[in-house]
């Protein structure tokens, strides 16, 4: 059976997705962070390290480049709540093999990651063409650079874009597992940083900007 490891901030979060896959897997090893995450694969060598993007210490690409510093042959597979087209470039350009979204089921992320162990590419439907538009050959390879985004953290950015699509406070908070206030308090600091006044005007901007 498919060896798994799952690294990944929220230990609920792990629970639960160790309890849905482990008919389909078997979930040797698990951390909350980057030290951790880099430590536990590269001690247990699993065939699969399903990461999150969003992670303390450096992220799930931090994990990954240094994992594949020390052991080339890892394979990972992104799994994140995250579907903007930065992060989705980021994880791959540093190494991973797929990237699919938190809203996937058990059995579709079985599948994906019994492909990644095969030697497929895996990216939820929405996000291969974002893969396909940075490494094809007539684009530049990187995203644009946009200013304004820069200065948004990503967390400020996942909870941005939930906003803008229209997600209230108490949605965001479930979604990131995040509390309603910490949601407040990024959407401040974004109306702040990007010189809105309300998610009316921060949706038009993220619109124009091709960002939902």
């Amino acid at each position: 059976m498919t060896s798994v490891f799952l690294v990944d901030d929220h230990t609920l979060f792990r629970a639960g997705v160790r309890a849905e896959i482990g008919a389909y897997v078997d979930v040797v090893g698990e951390a909350g962070s980057v030290d951790e995450g880099v430590a536990g694969i590269l001690a247990v060598r699993p065939d699969v390290t399903v990461v999150d993007v969003h992670l303390p210490g450096g992220g799930g690409r931090a994990i990954i480049e240094r994992v594949l510093a020390d052991w080339p042959e890892a394979v990972f597979l992104a799994l994140s709540v995250s579907d903007a087209a930065e992060d989705v470039v980021a994880v791959i350009r540093a190494g991973a093999r797929g990237y699919v979204t938190k809203t996937i089921d058990a059995a579709q992320l079985a599948d994906a990651i019994h492909r990644v162990q095969g030697g497929d590419a895996v990216f939820s439907p929405r996000l291969a063409g974002f893969v396909l538009d940075a490494f094809s050959g007539t684009g530049s390879g990187t995203a644009p650079a946009d200013p304004e985004l820069d200065q948004l953290s990503a967390r400020e950015q996942e909870v941005m874009r939930l906003i803008a699509r229209g997600y209230t406070y108490r949605e965001v908070a479930a979604q990131l597992h995040l509390s309603i206030k910490t949601v407040e308090s990024h959407v401040s600091a974004v109306l702040r940083k990007l010189q809105l006044s309300n998610r009316h005007e921060l949706t038009a901007w993220a619109t124009d900007r091709r960002l939902l």
